[in-house]
């Protein structure tokens, strides 16, 4: 129970976090996956925003990708925008342009964008998602046969909250040398995405959810936000008796599955936005690191699929760059589309060059630039 002076800070931000969802109410009313506009252009096929990227290797390895769609026939449409941002009003925002065609088509492909360094800069990354409320962020870690790592049994998914905890921007300075940074928690948020986890456990075939969290220290903070994250799990568990709940503390799942992580196969784990983003890098790092690694980015009105890993500017350009990442995360965005048969086709084909090793990139241990490896895949198609 929160007492009358607790009550006067929460009040405030708890406001803040709902215009931040952005029509909660709804969202639930109408599932709690995003809608998909399932929108055709004049040739038939269904339009997709594409974001290439910017001063990186975001436009070659989406070259890569249009390329292997082009060959396996998948009917998409490449609607290519720049999310740029510009000044309007006096704040930084995405250009209405791109606004527009992921508003317009639902569902849109992003390379990896680069924030530039210096006071005032807002990340691209965080602006999208706070621009379409993308309130879950799903990363599965499935380790590729053929591929040799330290592991070979990983096969989990991981479901971050994304639009609130400590990312959630809300920090000030107090006085010179001492600045306090707010770690928001709302149950809306909460219940948004572990309702989100357990439906996607169930439509794809995962038996367990566990919600990772860190409820046990500082007597009253974490106890009330990481408590009130477990309270929103523990009642949507109710609603999903077939598949199985349980617990977890964020350092603990981060020693046992850095140990073995067989025992956090086909399971979904769910937790706040900081703990998602420390663990799905850590679990990425099992199966051979963020190139490897696909993305998708879920909300009410629009979803996007993105390459997690970074702009690689040193090596833009010189056709070096693994397109994996993000090829992977345009399957996700396929299947999301209901249109499985085309990314297994392609999925099939790139896997079994990854595990041949014959045409693979130099972060994987090759020798092959993006165009060879490209190549490589196209010729299994």
């Amino acid at each position: 129970m929160f007492s009358r002076s607790t009550r006067s800070i929460v009040t405030p931000l708890r406001t803040l976090s709902l215009q931040a969802s952005r029509g909660y109410a709804s969202a639930v009313e109408s599932g709690p996956t995003s809608a998909f506009a399932g929108k055709k252009g004049a040739d038939g096929n269904y339009l997709v925003t594409l974001v290439p990227g910017d001063v990186g290797i975001g436009p070659e390895i989406a070259d890569s990708v249009k390329e292997i769609f082009k060959v396996a026939k998948a009917p998409i449409a490449w609607e290519e925008v720049d999310v740029t941002p510009i000044l309007k009003n006096g704040k930084t925002v995405i250009p209405d342009d791109a606004i527009k065609s992921i508003k317009s088509n639902t569902v849109a492909l992003k390379g990896p964008l680069a924030t530039p360094i210096g006071k005032g800069h807002v990340s691209l990354n965080l602006t999208l998602r706070r621009t379409f409320s993308l309130f879950a962020n799903v990363r599965p870690c499935v380790s590729i046969q053929g591929y040799k790592t330290a592991y070979d049994n990983v096969n989990t998914v991981l479901i971050r909250e994304n639009t609130e905890g400590e990312y959630s921007g809300i920090e000030h300075e107090i006085i010179d040398g001492v600045v306090q940074s707010i770690k928001l928690i709302t149950y809306e948020a909460s219940e948004r995405v572990a309702r989100y986890a357990f439906h996607y456990a169930t439509e794809n075939g995962r038996n367990r959810v566990t919600a990772v969290h860190k409820a046990n220290i500082m007597q009253v903070l974490l106890k009330m936000s990481d408590g009130m994250f477990l309270t929103a799990c523990r009642a949507v568990a109710k609603e999903y008796p077939k598949i199985a709940y349980d617990e977890d503390l964020l350092d603990r799942v981060c020693l046992r599955i850095a140990q073995d992580p067989g025992p956090y196969a086909d399971r979904v784990m769910v937790m706040p936005n900081l703990y998602g983003d420390i663990l799905s890098d850590l679990s990425a790092g099992l199966i051979g690191g963020l190139g490897l690694t696909p993305s998708g980015n879920i909300g009410r009105d629009a979803s996007i699929f993105e390459a997690v890993h970074g702009s690689a500017p040193d090596i833009a350009g010189k056709g070096l760059a693994n397109p994996t990442a993000l090829l992977l995360s345009s399957l996700m965005m396929l299947r999301h589309m209901s249109l499985g048969s085309f990314a297994d086709k392609i999925e099939k084909a790139t896997l079994s060059t990854i595990a041949e090793g014959k045409h693979i990139t130099r972060d994987l241990g090759g020798k092959a630039g993006t165009k060879e490896y490209t190549e490589a895949i196209l010729g299994k198609l």
